[in-house]
């Protein structure tokens, strides 16, 4: 009787640690991490001078393309002005090539007139053939002269203009300095890190703030090189992170980048197995629905 009363004790006993152990090996996890924002950007300054405007706060969800701050243009603006009066004064000084050419292609207009009538009078013995000679050579000697002023007054505009070209460089290098004056944030995501406030200088090259787009993140973990076999490049994979209560959230993930090198375990990083000191690292990229954080902890099973 007793016998009989422990019979279903015991096959109860089995179910239940069975199913324990069944739920312990479907959750064990092949490597931990921690995530991280797949496009992360430091944004810095283009340009050199006062932040006149700088609208961005840490937390603050940006768009691209949106104008976020104003660095002082006035030192560019008033260099402008001075290159434009510089190209304004040589192109006063440009020569008007025709009412210079005028009076000698007149002389020349007269001149050919007057060969025409001596050749008229020459065929009716009413002039000289030395006439003719004269007149001749005043034509040649008139086309010389415009030749050579037209040649000068060539001359001269060319180099005048060779001077404006490198003016007119000056000012379209200003344009380009004063459109970097304008802070125009470079990606959709949420503001990181402000590192300078308004009123302040700064400096080309100088941060200004960071931002990342939190729709995409990356859980970068470690491997050993008995697991290295079964992961690859563009492989899906469970994502899984802590929840309340206990629970686990899973998402899927892929493998976006294996490295080809192994490296000393983290400190903070525990693999599947602890003995191994050499281990390959891994991004796997995973659509974050709001839930994952940059830090946050997680764990992976391929």
């Amino acid at each position: 009787m007793i016998k009989n009363l422990f019979q279903p004790i015991i096959a109860l006993c089995f179910i239940v640690l069975t199913t324990a152990s069944c739920y312990h090996k479907n959750h064990v996890a092949d490597a931990f991490g921690n995530f991280e924002a797949a496009n992360e950007v430091i944004v810095s300054a283009e340009g050199n001078g006062k932040l006149l405007s700088f609208s961005v706060e840490e937390g603050m969800s940006l768009h691209r393309g949106d104008t976020v701050g104003l660095i002082d243009t006035t030192q560019l603006h008033l260099q402008k002005l001075q290159l434009k009066a510089g190209i304004a004064a040589l192109h006063a000084q440009i020569p008007n090539i025709p009412p210079q050419l005028k009076a000698l292609q007149d002389q020349l207009s007269a001149a050919e007139r007057e060969k025409r009538r001596i050749e008229n009078l020459l065929k009716n013995d009413a002039a000289t053939t030395k006439q003719l000679d004269d007149v001749i050579s005043s034509c040649t000697v008139l086309e010389s002269q415009i030749a050579a002023l037209k040649s000068s007054l060539n001359t001269q505009v060319q180099g005048l203009l060779a001077q404006i070209e490198p003016l007119q460089a000056q000012i379209d290098l200003i344009d380009n300095s004063i459109e970097n004056c304008l802070i125009t944030n470079p990606i959709n995501g949420i503001v990181l890190t402000k590192y300078a406030n308004r009123f302040e200088f700064t400096a080309t090259g100088k941060p200004l703030y960071k931002i990342a787009d939190l729709t995409a993140m990356t859980l970068r973990v470690y491997i050993s090189e008995d697991q290295l076999g079964k992961v690859h490049i563009g492989q899906t994979c469970e994502v899984r992170i802590d929840m309340p209560d206990g629970k686990l959230k899973t998402y899927t993930g892929l493998v976006a980048w294996v490295s080809n090198k192994s490296e000393f375990t983290p400190k903070m990083i525990q693999t599947k197995n602890e003995r191994v000191n050499l281990v390959y690292a891994v991004k796997i990229n995973v659509q974050n629905d709001g839930d994952v954080k940059i830090g946050m902890p997680g764990e992976v099973r391929f």
